[in-house]
């Protein structure tokens, strides 16, 4: 990518990317914030968003659930915004915001009118240097996270198949805790914890700030300046470096579920890394198999055999490993065992064939439609950015990715089939209503 501008500040190196695509430059503070920029101003709107390298993996096993309780905990109030306000002064300022917690990190946003660029970049600076953490706000946060569990995993069929998906795919890794975690480990956490999990992880070296839309770079710049830079650098942040021994025979689990009254079985497959190319060539497999209802086991199962109420595959893929699963609901008498078989022979098609130049290029449509809609506004180029840089260390993978995709042939689909997709290295979890407990 060719390098339009190049200039040393007193904050760090700053570059200018110009190319067809996403245009972009970014910098480090002194304290170890990056910052990307995405000037836009085709609408009067910005972007503003910080991402903490933090997630549930980051926890300790038996306190689970931290990332995403400070998800929650860190709108309650900071030193200078009295507690429970935080919503109000965004939406009476014309914006709105939100966030969410995975496994690998955490992401805020606020999006505003361009005229309250300012007020998005304050709120962000007061959550990162003043957020107010006591045993108020702690309790009440308790609360809303066991309400949310006992909505979205306790009560909701199906809540807890991803979760035994995970407990069984990892040995190791906390990759096999839930996001959520366990109210357990709440309940017995003391305040000291809650503060030393702030100052471990919500440093500005462990986070990235992005501003996109309608802005003036100078004017940003100092304002960033002046919000962010004085913020005291934290302790470089440890990683997580757990290895996982490779699967070499078949796993068979079986969970149970007082919230359904009909079956469903998933065939999990544990994969490599998100920024593997393999990764990529998984995500085109997962499309070709269920992406609608022309996908090949959506008009196999439930179209033409009308075996499955549902059938599915995806690819999951996270920053140290991922998980391929393909799952189906039986109809009428069919058992899980037959969907497993009919599962399966789309996966051996895939191994023993190449798949028709015709699959082949409409794979390719879907990947570049996807690929700009994931950027055709300023809040998914901001959220791309930062993903971009702290799990790619590739800013610019924004522009070049959908190039990955392209360069993908039929021959390697064919070959990561056959690497990754094989009965010895699985798991076969046949999630159960509670009633078929015996």
């Amino acid at each position: 990518m060719k390098k339009n501008l190049l200039f040393l500040s007193l904050l760090g190196v700053s570059y200018f990317l110009t190319a067809q695509g996403v245009k972009f430059e970014e910098y480090d503070l002194a304290n170890g914030l990056h910052v990307i920029l995405h000037q836009d101003n085709a609408a009067p709107v910005v972007t503003t968003s910080v991402l903490y390298h933090v997630g549930a993996k980051d926890e300790k096993p038996d306190r689970t659930g931290f990332a995403h309780f400070f998800e929650h905990l860190l709108f309650e109030g900071t030193k200078n915004i009295e507690r429970g306000k935080w919503f109000s002064i965004v939406s009476s300022n014309g914006g709105k915001n939100n966030a969410y917690t995975n496994d690998d990190f955490t992401y805020y946003y606020e999006v505003f009118p361009s005229n309250n660029l300012e007020l998005g970049l304050w709120l962000e600076s007061e959550r990162m240097l003043h957020p107010v953490i006591n045993q108020i706000g702690v309790d009440t946060q308790n609360e809303v996270v066991k309400e949310e569990k006992r909505l979205r995993v306790d009560n909701s069929p199906y809540g807890r198949f991803l979760e035994n998906v995970k407990k069984n795919l990892f040995d190791n890794h906390p990759y096999k805790h839930t996001t959520i975690g366990e109210m357990d480990h709440l309940d017995a956490a003391s305040l000291e914890e809650f503060l030393a999990f702030n100052k471990k992880y919500y440093v500005p070296n462990n986070a990235v700030l992005v501003v996109a839309g309608d802005i003036d770079v100078p004017t940003t710049k100092k304002m960033i300046a002046d919000y962010f830079g004085e913020i005291p650098r934290g302790a470089d942040v440890p990683r997580v470096n757990i290895k996982e021994n490779p699967i070499e025979q078949p796993i068979k689990a079986v969970a149970y579920d007082p919230n359904i009254q009909i079956p469903a079985v998933v065939t999990g497959y544990r994969m490599p890394a998100l920024t593997t190319r393999e990764a990529k060539v998984l995500d085109m497999i997962s499309t070709y198999l269920s992406d609608g209802n022309s996908s090949k086991l959506y008009k196999k199962m439930v179209d033409e055999q009308k075996m499955a109420l549902q059938v599915g595959a995806f690819n999951i893929s996270q920053e140290d490993y991922g998980m391929y699963l393909i799952f189906g609901l039986p109809l009428g008498e069919n058992s899980l065992e037959s969907l497993v078989e009919a599962m399966d022979e789309e996966v051996v098609k895939i191994q023993n064939e190449l798949i028709s130049p015709k699959d082949f290029q409409k794979l390719q449509n879907k990947f570049e439609t996807d690929f700009v809609n994931a950027n055709a506004s300023v809040e998914g180029i901001a959220n791309s950015l930062a993903e971009y840089y702290t799990f790619y260390g590739d800013t610019n993978r924004i522009n070049s990715e959908i190039e990955v995709f392209r360069s993908i042939s039929r021959e390697e689909i064919q070959a990561v089939a056959k690497k990754y997709l094989n009965k010895n290295q699985r798991l076969v979890l046949d999630y159960l209503p509670e009633s078929a407990k015996k």
